[in-house]
């Protein structure tokens, strides 16, 4: 089928929609994204595009919808996973950090004109729809769960790339929150004056190393972006948000020291601190080997040397996704819905 701007649509699973639809449908899917070598990769892996973002449904979606265990944000947080839309406004990254499992190598062209929040959430909003509406027909759905999944609480902006790259970041968890939905944003904590500005439910800061050179070895950054990190790590002590320090350790990279982690975490005393082994999945197995995955023992026990260090409470582990949680209990673990 030819579209309106004259370009044949790519062939695969999503047709063209009807002409009438297509004013709407192209901002949405722009037909020279879909060209784009990277993006027909993100589009066979199962990422929906969406503008200059994504949604993708995850694994523990997928188990929550057929009556199974739900991810550790539910243990945690009280975070549904059958109710949570995980997504990101760009698909661009400023690091290429080695435990990432994401197609970060792939070169994806950044939009000179990224789409406007409210029209990139209620184009997200609609992808989760469409990934949720092949769940009715199966006979080990969880039919009750279903339909709560069709009413979304909870926005995960944690998908790929850095979301503090996206110029509308601030808009986009405003318009989340007007949605009566709460809100996580993961970063990689690059770029402190977006940090300042924004206001999600609960604010995440990547913390990937103990010191410049460890950072630049294990985060591979595009930039000299070590002094904006610190930066970051000094707002969220007086962030209005729920602050999480989030620590992916990997065996013989990162996982040292836990004296280093706690001078940086101490600057910016976080609500909480979540310590997560590094999984090998997906790209990373490029670069790293298995055996950098760390046990969930080896976990408890790096945490438990932090929490020591810090002053903090182990509050909760994990052991299926190897992840635990240490809390400063200035804030209750689960967040009111």
């Amino acid at each position: 089928m030819i579209c309106p701007d004259k370009r044949e649509w790519p062939a695969g699973k999503r047709e063209h929609p009807p002409l009438q639809q297509t004013d709407l449908y192209c901002r949405v899917f722009p037909c020279h994204w879909m060209e784009d070598p990277a993006r027909q990769i993100l589009a066979r892996q199962g990422y929906h595009l969406v503008g200059s973002g994504a949604v993708k449904p995850c694994l523990w979606l997928n188990r929550s919808l057929r009556g199974g265990e739900q991810c550790y944000k539910h243990h945690f947080y009280g975070i549904s996973s059958h109710r949570c839309v995980q997504m990101t406004p760009t698909l661009i990254c400023n690091q290429l950090c080695l435990h990432c499992w994401r197609p970060i190598e792939l070169p994806i062209d950044d939009p000179a004109a990224p789409m406007e929040p409210k029209e990139l959430l209620e184009g997200v909003l609609r992808e989760q729809q469409r990934i949720l509406s092949g769940y009715g027909g199966s006979q080990v759905t969880d039919l009750s769960r279903l339909e709560e999944a069709k009413r979304p609480a909870h926005v995960a902006i944690s998908l790929m790339g850095e979301p503090t790259l996206y110029p509308y970041l601030k808009e986009l968890t405003e318009e989340i929150s007007r949605m009566s939905m709460t809100s996580f944003l993961v970063t990689n904590g690059t770029r402190p004056e977006v940090l300042e500005a924004v206001r999600p439910t609960q604010l995440y800061v990547s913390l990937n190393a103990t010191d410049q050179e460890l950072y630049r070895q294990v985060s591979n950054p595009r930039g000299d972006y070590w002094g904006n990190i610190l930066e970051s790590l000094s707002l969220l002590k007086d962030h209005q948000s729920r602050t999480v320090i989030r620590l992916t350790l990997a065996l013989g990279v990162n996982m040292m020291e836990p004296g280093g982690y706690a001078r940086l975490v101490e600057m910016a005393e976080p609500d909480f601190v979540e310590a997560k082994a590094y999984m090998h999945l997906g790209r990373s197995r490029a670069r790293l080997k298995r055996e950098a995955m760390p046990s969930h023992a080896e976990i408890m026990s790096f945490s438990k040397e932090l929490s020591e260090i810090l002053g903090y409470s182990l509050a909760d582990a994990v052991p299926l996704s190897r992840v635990v949680l240490l809390s400063s209990n200035k804030k209750p673990k689960f967040i009111e819905m």
